[in-house]
């Protein structure tokens, strides 16, 4: 069976909103995006591009696959995380888009949890999800994250999407850490199923 990663970036207080630029998600009024970039180190970018390796398929909320399908559909091929990110089959979760445009792009818009599970078993290697909060909760509630892939950066931002849902009670064991010169911790957490 295949293996849902969820790959994210957080702050210390468990912030996962708009990590890459300042008008990439300024829903509920959030104004602090593009936290993470103070603290980029080529090592995490590596560290990026293992997880892509081991992964051969995304599963994407809207608003991320939209973000993704702006930044990577029209440019052009030849690098390495872009052939990736238009390559890989893409599975995105949406009530209200229409259509899925975007090559190799398969929209999910119904029966979501019974869809990802038959999607979980279909021969291949890991499904990466990235950002998608709505989505990630989904997973979480219905207990199919199989492994958590978070780059902690060293910072509190106070406001923000959360990545765990109010409510839930989770045990995770910690299969990895690693740490980077500018401070941000790489940890890898399975569900403890004891």
């Amino acid at each position: 069976m295949r293996k849902i990663v969820v790959s994210e970036f957080v702050s210390l207080d468990g912030v996962m909103q708009a990590p890459g630029h300042s008008e990439e998600d300024r829903e509920a009024g959030f104004t602090q995006g593009g936290w993470t970039m103070p603290y980029w180190h080529d090592e995490i970018g590596m560290v990026m591009f293992g997880a892509m390796q081991a992964s051969d398929a995304m599963l994407l909320g809207r608003k991320t696959y939209q973000g993704f399908a702006g930044a990577f559909a029209s440019a052009p091929a030849g690098d390495p995380f872009v052939d990736h990110m238009n390559n890989t089959p893409k599975y995105v979760v949406s009530t209200t888009l229409d259509k899925a445009e975007w090559q190799n792009s398969t929209l999910i818009k119904s029966d979501v949890v019974e869809a990802i599970r038959k999607l979980k078993e279909q021969p291949g290697k890991d499904i990466s999800v990235s950002g998608s909060s709505q989505l990630v909760h989904t997973l979480v509630q219905n207990d199919l994250v199989d492994e958590y892939s978070l780059l902690i950066y060293p910072l509190v931002l106070g406001n923000g999407k959360r990545l765990f849902p109010n409510g839930i009670d989770a045990k995770l064991k910690l299969v990895e850490s690693k740490m980077f010169p500018t401070g941000v911790m790489l940890l890898r957490y399975v569900p403890d199923k004891k």
